[in-house]
């Protein structure tokens, strides 16, 4: 079974209905790491010794993030500037992370509607995570498509009861080693045909 580790980072987390229902759902499952960035490092020192051990040590990396102006929030930008160092992460001799697979799990305020060439974002919650893609890339991990929650403000209570246990059927999929091609085939986790 791969061992995965969420770095969640939400500097409101408190204030998230979404998020709040999300973590619940899946911080019991076993074989899961959840690591709460803004708990531990409110002073934004973080410890880069301890961060490395924590991904050499899971399989799967999710970055667990609000979409702060198109991106994701401070002290998330800041783990990765700072723990995945050049010779360590990425380089000739920086193969740490090689063959891991990694991903984004995000919530948004706006709608799918709002996130395409039509929408008023003008671009995909997929072409905004561009630089994600690409730092896994330059660490040799295998990318795959975002779990993304959207639309946090206008949803019912059941609907995000859906949400949340298409959350844990990832996790759980994830951790059984879904096949990469099949994930791949969506733009969204969240379509998957199995977690519906």
């Amino acid at each position: 079974m791969n061992s995965i580790l969420i770095l969640f980072a939400h500097p409101k987390f408190e204030q998230s209905r979404t998020n709040k229902a999300l973590v619940r759902r899946i911080e019991s499952v076993e074989g899961l790491t959840f690591h709460d960035l803004y708990e531990r490092y409110p002073d934004f020192h973080i410890d880069i010794s301890y961060e490395k051990e924590l991904l050499a040590g899971h399989d799967i990396v999710i970055w667990h993030h609000p979409m702060y102006w198109y991106s994701c929030p401070p002290l998330l930008k800041q783990w990765i500037d700072l723990v995945l160092e050049y010779g360590w992460a990425y380089g000739p001799k920086g193969t740490a992370l090689k063959a891991k697979k990694c991903l984004n799990v995000i919530t948004t305020g706006g709608t799918r509607a709002l996130y395409c060439a039509e929408g008023r974002n003008h671009y995909s919650v997929n072409e905004f995570l561009r630089p994600f893609e690409q730092t896994a890339r330059l660490c040799g991990m295998e990318y795959l498509p975002p779990f993304a929650v959207m639309g946090t403000h206008e949803l019912t209570d059941a609907e995000l009861e859906r949400e949340t246990c298409k959350y844990e059927k990832t996790i759980r999929l994830l951790q059984q080693g879904g096949s990469s091609s099949d994930l791949k085939a969506c733009d969204l986790l969240n379509d998957v045909p199995d977690l519906n």
